[in-house]
């Protein structure tokens, strides 16, 4: 009978200790319950307080959130990317999309995925910290078990990130969210829809210091760093996002091939009219290449 229960007995003990192993410690780390959305200055001078989503208009999701957007962004390009900048302005006001590539459903990758498209929404675990967007496949897997790179990693927009939590205050708790993310990524990547690109060899370095406000905890930063080599020098920039009041917020469903009037044929962007054709984005924008397709002749 003692060796019954000494057997049965063994198994528990082991059990409990296996639950003790896997409890998680929320109270060590930051309130980040609900959904968050992107906030920026209001106001044409963008000096007025933070706002919920930030000034309207095109481009809101600046890369930059305290500049206009477009080539007052000023990104530190070299004079190679810079021209090229130039040049996918000067198309997109023309009616084309320049070199952005989300307008075909692409994922943004990163460093664009920071820029706060839709609802955010963070998940914390043992070991990895997702964040949650209803965007274009930019959800975002963030390794916090001390894991280092991988050797080698299949190219993609968002990249592999790795993270590490930090008590910077000395107060037992949890309060900054410390993520590298490296590559290799695809191309192309833009830092917003203005069309700013990134080097097309993805070998693009972001660093990020996440951490909420100490006056009002509904406020979350995320200071942004990039390294690429379309780049002169690191650029960062500093984004707000705020967490929605409502106990119980709307999470808006975006499908983004859904009614999407955007066509991308060969290296030219068209558009689908109301009436189902083909037709140009621009003006005097040439027809694609109809080389496969029986050609009938007008009368």
């Amino acid at each position: 009978m003692r060796s019954l229960l000494g057997a049965i007995a063994l198994p528990a003990v082991l059990w409990a200790s296996m639950g003790d192993a896997q409890v998680f410690d929320y109270g060590k780390y930051p309130d980040l319950h609900g959904q968050w959305v992107r906030w920026g200055p209001s106001g044409a001078d963008l000096k007025g307080p933070l706002v919920r989503n930030g000034p309207p208009g095109f481009n809101p999701t600046r890369f930059d959130p305290s500049k206009p957007p477009g080539l007052a962004q000023r990104p530190p390009l070299t004079p190679e990317y810079e021209a090229m900048f130039e040049a996918n302005m000067k198309d997109q006001r023309e009616g084309g999309q320049g070199a952005t590539p989300t307008f075909t459903c692409l994922s943004p990758g990163m460093p664009r995925a920071t820029n706060g498209y839709g609802e955010y929404e963070f998940v914390v675990t043992p070991g990895t910290t997702h964040v949650l967007v209803q965007h274009i496949n930019d959800y975002r897997r963030i390794f916090t078990d001390g894991r280092d790179f991988p050797a080698n990693l299949e190219p993609s927009f968002m990249g592999y990130s790795i993270g590490r939590w930090v008590d910077a205050k000395g107060s037992g708790r949890y309060d900054l969210l410390e993520v590298e993310t490296r590559g290799p990524f695809k191309s192309p990547r833009s830092f917003d829809s203005s069309g700013a690109l990134l080097h097309a060899d993805g070998q693009t370095i972001v660093k990020e210091r996440i951490y909420l406000d100490e006056a009002s905890p509904d406020l979350l930063h995320n200071d942004v760093t990039v390294i690429d080599h379309a780049l002169t020098r690191p650029w960062t920039v500093h984004k707000t996002y705020g967490r929605e009041p409502e106990a119980q917020p709307v999470w808006a469903e975006i499908n983004c091939g859904e009614s999407n009037n955007h066509i991308k044929i060969g290296n030219e962007g068209y558009m689908l009219s109301a009436d189902g054709y083909l037709m140009p984005a621009k003006k005097d924008q040439p027809p694609p290449d109809l080389r496969y397709f029986k050609q009938v002749q007008k009368k």
